[in-house]
């Protein structure tokens, strides 16, 4: 009786473990179709966003001269994997941006008091780009939301301007903040150093594009970032980045390392040249009075 009844317990274990793959594999079936239907219907989002741009500068070193009356870069590019139909309009639009470096930068109002005008307000700002030239293929407020260029930094209004002391960042001089910021943008754009233009890039074939930017004679020499950004509906799908050195060349270069090297010498080696070229014409003159 024992061995038979160990001989039933085995059957039922085999008998049980046969149930269950049976039910597994039941449901297997059962479920297939609709994993199928999920994997097709998920979208492929790597297929979305394949779009890539590659850009470059027609030049990479800038030499600023004594003579320096200003130049012209030309930023170009393609779309890759540019996803168009024949006779369809084009859905792409391409921002390109060229930054200067940021520096700190304060900014003063003046104010009459008593018929005097005078400082009485002066806010700090840490970084403030000393070049900022944007061109695109159209308005930016027709490209994308306001959100996403705030993110990316792109356009005046929303560049990265923050004050040094955490105080002026309160609430409730958020106003009188963005009224500084407009003045600097202001007095930006009156010495050329903030450019705009709005149709500046065009595509030249099907997915070609070019972007003129003009540097003027002041502008400040150091590195240069051109960044250009790819868009499509409303939506960012890449950006490319490149730099362009401004480097002073010539009798310039030598006197500019040579001011900031050694700052006492050259205020005494200027002070001499200074009172020799006074000595050296009052003496021609009075000879010649003589």
């Amino acid at each position: 009786m024992k061995i038979t009844g160990l001989a039933l317990r085995h059957r039922h274990r085999r008998m049980d473990r046969r149930a269950v793959q049976a039910f597994a594999v039941m449901h297997f079936y059962l479920l297939l179709p609709f994993f199928f239907v999920v994997a097709h219907a998920a979208p492929n989002h790597s297929a979305l966003s394949n779009e890539r741009v590659q850009a470059d500068v027609s030049t990479r070193t800038v030499e600023v001269t004594s003579s320096f009356t200003g130049t012209e870069i030309v930023v170009f590019g393609a779309i890759e994997n540019m996803r168009r139909k024949d006779g369809e309009a084009n859905q792409y639009d391409v921002v390109v941006v060229v930054e200067g470096v940021g520096s700190p930068l304060i900014m003063r109002r003046k104010s009459n008091i008593g018929g005097l005008w005078i400082n009485t307000r002066a806010v700090r700002f840490d970084a403030i780009p000393s070049y900022y030239a944007i061109s695109s293929t159209r308005p930016l407020d027709e490209i994308t939301t306001s959100h996403i260029l705030n993110l990316h930094a792109i356009g005046f209004e929303h560049i990265s301007m923050i004050p040094t002391e955490i105080e002026e960042r309160r609430a409730d001089k958020k106003a009188e903040l963005e009224a500084f910021k407009s003045a600097i943008i202001r007095l930006k754009r009156k010495q050329g150093l903030y450019v705009q233009d709005r149709f500046g890039t065009v595509f030249v074939g099907t997915s070609l594009f070019r972007a003129s930017i003009n540097l003027p004679a002041n502008v400040p020499v150091g590195p240069l970032t051109a960044r250009v950004h790819l868009f499509r509906e409303g939506i960012l799908l890449d950006t490319f980045e490149s730099r362009v050195r401004l480097e002073r060349e010539g009798l310039g270069r030598i006197v500019y390392t040579f001011a900031h090297g050694f700052p006492l010498l050259y205020g005494i080696f200027t002070v001499f040249i200074a009172a020799g070229a006074g000595w050296a014409a009052s003496t021609y003159f009075s000879r010649r009075a003589s």
